[in-house]
């Protein structure tokens, strides 16, 4: 998680991502910053997301982001 936090807080300094939830629907990150977001994952954990997996249910949380991340590690 601290290497999934680090990528997230370089893209937003001023939030709390450990609490924070509905990434998109409050409009604390855009669709560039799910770009920045996808290839920071792809770079740091070595892994590739498929399209279909890149969506706002997956990545409104920390918490989801990480299930994710461990799902494709585990692959």
């Amino acid at each position: 998680m601290e290497k999934l936090l680090k990528i997230l807080s370089s893209i937003k300094q001023d939030v709390d991502f450990q609490k924070e939830e509905g990434l998109f629907q409050k409009g604390i990150f855009s669709s560039l910053d799910m770009v920045y977001l996808v290839v920071g994952i792809g770079n740091e954990f070595g892994i590739e997301i498929d399209p279909e997996d890149i969506t706002i249910e997956n990545f409104d949380s920390a918490q989801r982001i990480m299930k994710l991340i461990e799902r494709y590690k585990g692959k």
